[in-house]
Formats: structure tokens, C-alpha cells, sequence
């Protein structure tokens, strides 16, 4: 611990987070477009069973082990609970890197594009191909993956413009850039309703994003309840972590069936 308060508070709220990832791949498996009132609705329903398993969790083992040193005269002792082990149970992390180990879209993250390039080793210039294996999955059962499709995928964050791929399928896979970002912080907020702690979650811009933009997203945030909010303008950084393939590149083989 950096000093003794940071630890005197850590141990006396014994806080844990547990959340979530692949919400976005979960989505598109029951076939539910991420900016979608239905999307909203199962964010909900998902964080609540989630948080209220963890809360129940958390009393037992405080009946079982005490609570935590500052439960007396808590929130949770003066809403009547006999019991808590932890002060708060849940929160969303970005999970930026055990997602790629796990095979996964990142915490309750769109999905950035179908295949981009993710910048692993900015000092070393490292890059890692990515593309989306349940679109490959789906494309080839609908019966349009090819060359062409791929290629297209490749070359740009979004696949809204590529009318070979039929529409219901283009639905689901939008991508963080075609999401507005109103829908953005919608999302955010609806897990927040039954998340004890903050939350990772980006509200993407376009490069020509103005101040305006920026400040209704944060007011937005706050007026539903979100404890913080994060924008990315695109292009903001000269190296990003993210960033589509784009035209001229090749893949090998390998790397597009990946």
C-alpha cells in the first residue's frame, strides 16, 4: 500500500468487483443488436442476478467470518442486513488483455470492428490481427462469407455499408462507431442501476466530435446515474490501441481464418 490510509480504508471495507465480459458476443449470440431497448433489458436483468447472488454470497460469509472491520454504522447496518463481508461486491474492469486470453469481447464494450489490428507492444510495434470468429461463424452457415466479404470487413470499423451481408445480420454486429453515443451511455447506465462501483466503459466519438458533443454525453451520464464517464475521440492518440486494418494491407491466411 502506497500509505497507511489507503490501507487502513482497503481492509476496513474489504471491497471485491465482480463483473462481467463478452457482454457484446453474448448479444450477438441471442441475436440482439447492442443500441436496442432489448439490449438494455437483458444488460439489467444480467447485473442484477449478478449482484444480488454476490450480495446473499457476502452475508453468509459475514455471518460465517464478520463482516467487514467498518460495517457498523454502514449503509448496509443501517438498512437492517445482520450481516456483510464485503462493503461492495461488483464492478465492470475493461479487460482489455484477459479477454483476448479468454477469447471474448472486452467488459460490456460494442464491438470495436469486425477485424482491426490491436496494437500489443507499442514500444516494439507489435501488432495482433483480430476478426470476429461468430461473424465468420455466422457468414459461412448464411452463406455469403468470402474473399470480397472478407476483405471489406477488413478495411473498415463498420459493416453497415456492405449490402451483401443482409441486414438482420448487419444489426447485430454493429460495431462501437456506429453506436451513438447516446446509446453508448445508456448501456453504461443500465448496468450501473446494480453495480456497486464504477464502471469501464468507453462512449466512442468520431474524429469531428465538437465540446458540445462531449459535454451532452457527460450530462447525460449523470442524469442517469453513471459514476463516471470516459470519451474517446477517434484519432486522438497517433498511436492507438485499437485501429481497423484499412485498404492496402495484407493478411496471410492464416490470420483471416483466425
Amino acid at each position: 500500500y502506497p500509505i497507511k490510509q489507503i490501507e487502513e480504508m482497503t481492509k476496513g471495507n474489504r471491497k471485491i468487483g465482480l463483473g462481467v465480459m463478452g457482454f457484446a458476443d453474448m448479444l450477438i449470440l441471442l441475436r440482439i443488436p447492442y443500441n436496442s431497448e432489448e439490449a438494455l433489458k437483458t444488460a439489467r436483468e444480467l447485473m442484477k442476478f449478478i449482484t444480488e447472488e454476490a450480495r446473499k454470497t457476502s452475508v453468509e460469509l459475514g455471518k460465517e467470518k464478520g463482516s467487514f472491520p467498518n460495517f457498523k454504522g454502514s449503509r448496509w447496518d443501517e438498512l437492517g442486513y445482520e450481516a456483510m463481508r464485503n462493503a461492495t461486491v461488483t464492478t465492470i474492469a475493461p479487460t482489455g488483455s484477459i479477454s483476448e486470453i479468454a477469447g471474448c469481447s472486452q467488459g460490456i464494450e460494442p464491438l470495436f470492428a469486425i477485424g482491426y489490428i490491436r496494437n500489443v507492444a507499442e514500444s516494439l510495434g507489435t501488432n495482433l490481427i483480430v476478426v470476429n470468429p461468430y461473424f465468420e461463424r455466422i457468414a459461412i452457415e448464411e452463406g455469403f462469407y468470402d474473399e470480397k466479404i472478407l476483405k471489406e470487413v477488413l478495411s473498415s470499423t463498420s459493416i453497415q455499408h456492405i449490402k451483401e451481408i443482409p441486414e438482420r445480420i448487419r444489426r447485430i454486429f454493429v460495431t462501437a462507431h456506429d453506436i451513438s453515443p447516446e446509446w453508448h451511455v445508456r448501456i453504461q447506465a443500465a448496468f450501473q442501476e446494480f453495480v456497486d462501483n464504477g464502471i469501464s466503459k468507453t462512449i466512442n466519438f468520431p474524429h469531428d466530435a465538437t465540446p458540445h458533443d462531449v459535454e451532452k454525453a457527460f450530462m447525460l451520464a449523470y442524469d442517469l446515474g453513471c459514476l463516471g464517464v470516459t470519451v474517446y475521440r477517434q484519432g486522438s492518440r497517433q498511436q492507438e490501441v485499437l485501429k481497423p486494418i484499412g485498404e492496402g494491407i495484407s493478411v496471410c491466411e492464416v490470420c483471416e481464418l483466425s
